[in-house]
C-alpha cells in the first residue's frame, strides 16, 4: 500500500490494538485449562455487543461495568461461575499485556514529532492502569475516554473527541484500530485510517473502507510521510 501524507497525529484504539485483550484469560490458563481461549473470545465478543446495545438503547454504563457484565455472561455460559476467578480476571484486565511492537513504534513516532493519543471505550481509570502497567506513560499527548461524551464507539461524537482535543483536522489524523468495525467507522467519520488487522479478518461490509491495512503496528512508521 502507499503511504499517508501530511499526518500530524496518530490516534490509537486501546483494547486489541495496543493491549492484548486475551491476556487476562491466558494468564489464568493453568486454572482455566482448555477453556481459556473460549472464555477470552466469548468475553470479548459479549463486551462489544453490550457496548453497541447500550449505545442503541440509550442506556450507557461505563466500560468497567460492561466488561464485568460480559465476563459474568461468559463464565455462566462455560459453567465456570466462581467469585474468586471473576475477581482475578477483572484485576488482570487492568494490567493487560501490550503487543510486543507497541513501545518501540510509539517511541519512533514520538521522535518524529507526531502527536499521539489513545481514543478508547475504556474508563479513565482503566486506561491509566493499562498505560502505566505497560510503561507507556509520557508517550501520549492525550488519553481520551468515551466517558467524556457518554456513549460508546462508533458514535461520531467519540471520534470528534480526538479532533477537538488535538485541534487537528480529521484527515491529518491517522487512526489505528485492530477492530474492523472501528476502523471502518473512523474512516466514515473522516479520519485517515489504517486497519491493524492482526488476525487476518475478512473486510467489513460497511462504509467506508480504510486507507490501508497493516498486520502489526511495527509497519506504521514507514507509511507516514
Amino acid at each position: 500500500m502507499t503511504g499517508l501524507n501530511h499526518i500530524e497525529a496518530c490516534v490509537f484504539d486501546a483494547y486489541g490494538t495496543l493491549f492484548d485483550v486475551a491476556a487476562a484469560a491466558r494468564d489464568l490458563r493453568h486454572q482455566l485449562g482448555g477453556n481459556w481461549e473460549a472464555l477470552a473470545d466469548l468475553w470479548r465478543s459479549k463486551q462489544l455487543q453490550y457496548t453497541w446495545l447500550r449505545g442503541l438503547g440509550g442506556r450507557h454504563a461505563d466500560f468497567w461495568q460492561v466488561t464485568g457484565d460480559a465476563l459474568d455472561f461468559a463464565l455462566a455460559t462455560l459453567d465456570l461461575d466462581d467469585a474468586g476467578l471473576r475477581q482475578q480476571l477483572m484485576a488482570l484486565y487492568l494490567r493487560l499485556d501490550h503487543y510486543p511492537e507497541v513501545p518501540d513504534t510509539l517511541r519512533q513516532l514520538k521522535a518524529r514529532g507526531l502527536r499521539l493519543a489513545i481514543l478508547s471505550n475504556g474508563t479513565p481509570r482503566m486506561l491509566e492502569a493499562a498505560v502505566d502497567n505497560a510503561g507507556l506513560a509520557g508517550l501520549f499527548d492525550a488519553v481520551l475516554s468515551v466517558e467524556e461524551v457518554g456513549v460508546f464507539k462508533p458514535h461520531p461524537s467519540v471520534y470528534q473527541l480526538a479532533v477537538d482535543r488535538l485541534a487537528i483536522a480529521p484527515g491529518r489524523i491517522c487512526f489505528l484500530s485492530s477492530n474492523g468495525w472501528d476502523a471502518y467507522s473512523a474512516k466514515a467519520f473522516g479520519f485517515s485510517v489504517l486497519w491493524c488487522n492482526r488476525f487476518a479478518q475478512a473486510p467489513e461490509r460497511i462504509p467506508d473502507t480504510p486507507d490501508g491495512q497493516i498486520s502489526t503496528l511495527a509497519e506504521l512508521p514507514a507509511l507516514l510521510h
